[in-house]
């Protein structure tokens, strides 16, 4: 593939805004800057407290979205990376963090499972009627179920493209990278498969030709890229049911840096299969060498400890409302 010449930003932003932890007492660290309790928009009333008020919070939930604020010069530019898994989780929690949603000009959909789009429902309630892209793979829209070892298959609920549209949302579907934001930011289509360790998704089917088929590639999930001026790329990962090896691989051959600074987001490696390919996860992540590694969602606890052993430095716990405040050096020039 023809290498894609992504532009360099001076500063890049990622405010959490769905994940499934909230932690007030989590201290700053490195580029993470916490939310603080007391600093929510708005006052509630409780009948049981004295005073009969308590700020408003953030909440946790089952999914992700993050927003992704990049800065070139004197321009700023917004988009929003997944949406979360309840209408009014997203838009709940941006009220809370004093998050605009007119900055956003575009959202990246990671991939189609329903805890990364349906705080879109509440995003458009807050908006109005909008021309918002939404930038998503041709796949996203397949029926999928679930088939869990021990349970019966779960059906899980889909994307509705009249939904979408009916609400304003544009709706832009592509396999290939694409840019955004003035070229600032890159979404890489569908990731190539290439580690002999990263299974995919191998619990899900999809409805297709009137049954059932196993679709353990989930070829719809792709990653956000951002180029950070002398420091190098930051990748966000929504579940990373490409692999997160792959996805961080295929960011480097399409963009020509090697170097990665960051990566945020689902490693998807909870569960009993999945925990098995840690190792393998950190002995191919070390040779990768990001400054940061902030994992989320799905990631799971396990390997959570795991990373945190193995990359001390660059290991950033998550929690909703962070910003992670990711700089271009200060003696790096604009050329």
């Amino acid at each position: 593939m023809e290498r894609l010449a992504i532009h360099p930003v001076d500063s890049v932003t990622v405010t959490t805004l769905v994940d499934n932890v909230l932690d007030v007492f989590m201290p700053d660290q490195g580029p993470a800057r916490r939310f603080r309790d007391g600093t929510a928009a708005g006052r509630r009333v409780a009948r049981t407290l004295n005073g009969r008020k308590v700020n408003d919070h953030p909440r946790g939930e089952h999914g992700f979205s993050a927003l992704v604020t990049v800065t070139i010069g004197e321009r700023s530019h917004a988009v929003l990376f997944d949406a979360g898994r309840t209408p009014d989780g997203l838009s709940h929690n941006m009220k809370c963090l004093g998050v605009d949603p007119r900055d956003i000009e575009a959202v990246v959909l990671s991939h189609g499972h329903f805890d990364h789009t349906t705080g879109l429902d509440g995003l458009a309630r807050m908006m109005g009627r909008t021309n918002l892209p939404v930038v998503i793979h041709p796949e996203f829209w397949g029926r999928r179920r679930l088939v869990l070892p021990g349970r019966e298959p779960w059906e899980l609920p889909s994307t509705s493209r009249t939904g979408l549209e009916g609400v304003g949302f544009e709706v832009v579907e592509d396999r290939q990278p694409s840019f955004l934001l003035d070229g600032c930011a890159l979404v890489t289509g569908e990731v190539d498969r290439g580690t002999d360790f990263e299974p995919g998704f191998p619990y899900q089917d999809v409805w297709r030709d009137g049954g059932w088929q196993p679709d353990p590639m989930v070829l719809d999930d792709q990653a956000l890229i951002i180029n950070v001026r002398g420091r190098g790329l930051v990748v966000l990962s929504g579940c990373g049911h490409a692999g997160m090896i792959n996805i961080l691989r295929y960011a480097q051959k399409i963009t020509g840096v090697d170097k990665v600074h960051a990566v945020l987001g689902g490693f998807h490696l909870n569960g009993p299969l999945y925990e098995a390919l840690i190792p393998e996860t950190c002995s191919a992540l070390r040779l990768i060498a990001p400054d940061v590694i902030v994992p989320a969602h799905c990631t799971g606890w396990r390997a959570m400890h795991a990373l945190g052993r193995e990359f001390p430095e660059a290991f950033v716990p998550n929690s909703v409302g962070t910003r992670f405040e990711l700089l271009a050096p200060a003696d790096h020039g604009n050329g």
